[in-house]
């Protein structure tokens, strides 16, 4: 069980909070930092650096496709420029709930994420090319599981 009274959030942290001076806060918040990052940084923090740990395949962020995404009252399209016709033959398609993913353009390396504007169903989806452009159509999914979260006052 959770010891709610040592809960950093209580009545008398928010008078604490309340009584500090920004330096203080300042110099807090830099204590914790300088636990956090390596010693050996002296507080400097190459911003690139510390960004290529969270990013998973590189190949992801250096080739962006030009894709439009748009939704109707039923439907959720995609569509993706593919000059080469040829590359169909390698294209691979999937989705999930929120995410459509577009791999092997333009090359056989490449995997794109694109975040739907909208949750899909599971079955429905389809994909056709015409002129240049690869549609893929897929249909919302209006089956939404709300849960009531109640709010308690501190």
């Amino acid at each position: 069980m959770i010891p709610w009274n040592f809960f950093p959030f209580n009545k008398e942290m928010k008078e604490r909070l309340q009584k500090m001076n920004p330096e203080q806060i300042d110099q807090y918040i830099q204590s914790i930092m300088g636990k956090v990052i390596p010693s050996n940084s002296n507080g400097m923090v190459n911003s690139d650096q510390f960004l290529k740990h969270f990013s998973s395949h590189p190949s992801q962020q250096e080739t962006v496709l030009n894709t439009a995404v748009f939704e109707t009252h039923d439907c959720v399209f995609i569509r993706v420029p593919i000059k080469d016709e040829s590359v169909l033959e390698q294209l691979r398609v999937y989705h999930t709930a929120n995410q459509l993913v577009v791999e092997h353009i333009p090359e056989i390396n490449d995997k794109h994420s694109i975040t739907l504007p909208a949750i899909v169903k599971r079955k429905g989806a389809s994909a056709k090319y015409k002129n240049g452009i690869l549609e893929v159509r897929l249909i919302k999914s209006y089956d939404m599981q709300y849960s009531e979260i109640d709010v308690s006052q501190i």
